[in-house]
């Protein structure tokens, strides 16, 4: 998965050279539909019109812009509206659910305008906890929803299961917190972890196939050169189309979030925890209603069959030979720049050629890239664990501050309305503004931002502990029993909850687009779920922080991650760096196929041949 290799594309990508040149696959010709762009032409969903396509000097000069978004992929974002609303809306009370006790004079866990709610009084540390294993669930089982959507039901299909899955967790969830089953507070919490478990099936099978789904519904796959009302030449670029809509996607995202979680926190305080278990339920509902009535109108790929075996051959064939007992000598072949060029069916001969590779000299290309994509995200689980921080620790954080009569979790949504903000500056002016100058801020550097603003974060909230140590009557155990809170307001969090929010637009968008402009078609899903694992990682991670989240440690907590998201955004930057100047080059790469068993082949006539012969010499 060496650099080099991306720039040792230049093989012929032909489908016949996935077999001997004496034989030829069945195979029934793919049917695109149009796709009206806006302009007098359609292009086809892979097709390209060779006059519109720019030149090297067009692509040096003139400005980038996105296509026309299709209605559809706004229907989709709804849904993940209503889904993120159901999610966070729950979650966001699980900290005061499981940490707080209940109050004495309260049976729902509600603590009114001016006490506390809680319910199973477990602590910190179990709230941190079991908050951390949601986290790692929900983004572990992603993989597994990827795998069947991508071998077997397809995305929509798979999505429409998730949320039936998702569907009994919440019942469940809304069980828990019923006043009658919350006076035994064991059962309570069995209940609840069960939910949670059952509730992360449905949120691995949606999360792993939404964003791909959405992303796949602008279906103009490559560059071309088109002209504006205003007479300026432009480039319309299909990255640039998918990072729009994936900004859209995500203020989507935390649309339902801000809502979510700033009426729930008001349910749970007033009325109580089953309330605010409820009502994401019951928005929940309209999930299903929206994706039945828009089914026709959805681009949907098909299932291909598992891509995972042959591209995990592949990866293993492209090594063979390149592994020594010298460390050095290791290194060095497997980064020389034409270890997958190995790998590629015109490379070898036909008597040579394993029964497995039933694929011509594009689909490895794929398969390359897409090893790359999942290899930039090695280092995400770093910054996750600033963002995870905002879901428990930030939280426990502004109880003890001098909150004014507010919820303590109700200033975390801060985040999504900072992003419901910034997400439109940068799109309509930041964004375009860069492009405009010439500005090549690419995929790589937006992340690399993302470490540095994350850790910004961290070091933000690391100082607001320090001054709450400091001005607390109980000094370093701030939250303990009987500490009144420190008069330090709840509003000074403010700073942390920003700069997350702009780590989440360079580190947490751009990854997601990231994932889908650089995976093969037929494992969209499968990269999307390697990046949604990145947070679980994280959470595997997190709990070895679970022991310094609670006083007196707490400011060691925010130290240490505001480090560790340094250091993790200078080894990403070092590492990938040179990928930028290869940006282009990977989005562009044609679509590869990928055959039946070679029993079904059947020889070329000698004009076939001929005229293949001759096409290859062409275009070599």
């Amino acid at each position: 998965m060496s650099q080099p290799d991306d720039v040792a594309i230049r093989a012929k990508h032909d489908p016949a050279l996935a077999m001997p040149l004496d034989e030829k696959h069945e195979h029934t010709a793919d049917h695109h539909l149009p796709v009206y762009d806006g302009h007098d032409k359609n292009h086809g969903a892979f097709e390209r019109e060779e006059e519109d396509a720019p030149t090297e000097e067009e692509m040096r000069t003139l400005r980038h812009v996105s296509d026309k978004i299709p209605w559809n992929a706004f229907t989709i974002a709804l849904v993940e509206l209503c889904e993120r609303f159901s999610y966070y809306g729950t979650t966001v009370v699980f900290t005061n659910f499981i940490q707080q006790e209940r109050p004495a004079n309260s049976r729902s866990g509600a603590g009114g305008a001016d006490g506390q709610s809680g319910a199973l009084g477990r602590g910190q540390r179990a709230s941190t906890g079991l908050g951390t294993f949601n986290t790692f669930w929900v983004y572990l089982l992603p993989l597994f929803g990827a795998y069947v959507a991508d071998t077997y039901w397809g995305r929509y299909k798979t999505i429409c299961v998730a949320v039936g899955i998702a569907m009994v967790g919440h019942v469940l969830l809304v069980v828990s917190a019923l006043p009658s089953v919350i006076d035994n507070p064991n059962g309570a919490l069995g209940c609840f972890a069960v939910a949670i478990v059952i509730m992360g099936i449905g949120t691995g099978g949606f999360k792993s196939n939404i964003s791909p789904l959405v992303a796949e519904q602008s279906r103009n796959t490559y560059l071309r050169v088109d002209t504006l009302p205003s007479g300026e030449r432009v480039i319309v670029d299909p990255a640039v189309t998918s990072s729009r809509i994936y900004m859209y996607f995500y203020l989507m995202i935390n649309i339902g979030a801000l809502i979510g979680q700033i009426t729930m926190v008001y349910a749970e305080k007033y009325v109580g925890f089953w309330l605010s278990f409820l009502l994401p339920t019951c928005v929940f509902c309209l999930c299903p209603i929206v994706l039945v009535v828009c089914r026709k109108r959805y681009v949907r790929s098909p299932p291909q069959g598992s891509v995972l075996s042959k591209a995990m051959h592949t990866f293993i064939f492209a090594q063979k030979g390149r592994w020594h007992l010298n460390p050095v000598a290791t290194f060095k072949h497997l980064n020389d720049g034409t270890m997958w060029e190995g790998a590629k069916p015109s490379n070898i001969a036909p008597e040579n050629r394993p029964r497995w590779m039933t694929f011509d000299d594009q689909w490895v290309d794929e398969v390359r890239r897409g090893f790359h994509a999942c290899s930039v995200f090695v280092w995400l689980p770093l910054w996750w664990l600033c963002y995870n921080q905002i879901n428990n620790n930030l939280v426990s954080q502004a109880a003890v501050m001098k909150l004014n009569g507010l919820p303590n979790d109700i200033v975390n949504n801060l985040d999504p309305l900072a992003l419901i903000i910034l997400i439109p500056i940068c799109d309509m002016l930041i964004y375009p503004a860069l492009r405009k100058a010439r500005i090549n801020f690419t995929a790589l550097k937006k992340i690399t931002f993302g470490f540095f603003t994350g850790a910004l974060a961290m070091i933000w909230a690391c100082i607001i502990q320090y001054y709450i140590y400091k001005h607390s009557e109980c000094g370093k155990y701030a939250a303990g029993k009987g500490c009144e809170p420190s008069d330090i307001n709840v509003w000074a969090q403010t700073g942390s909850y920003i700069l997350i929010a702009l780590s989440e637009i360079f580190a947490s968008i751009t990854g997601l687009e990231y994932a889908f402009t650089k995976a093969p078609k037929n494992m969209r899903s499968l990269v999307m779920s390697v990046f949604l694992f990145t947070n679980a990682i994280s959470a595997a991670i997190g709990e070895g922080f679970v022991s310094l989240s609670e006083d007196p440690l707490l400011v060691w907590n925010y130290g240490s991650v505001a480090i560790i998201a340094t250091f993790g955004g200078c080894c990403f930057w070092l590492q990938f760096r040179g990928l930028d100047a290869q940006e282009h080059e990977l989005n562009q790469l044609p679509p590869g196929k990928m055959y039946a068993d070679q029993e079904r082949v059947e020889p070329l006539t000698p004009a076939e041949l001929q005229k293949r012969r001759e096409s290859l010499a062409d275009n070599a």
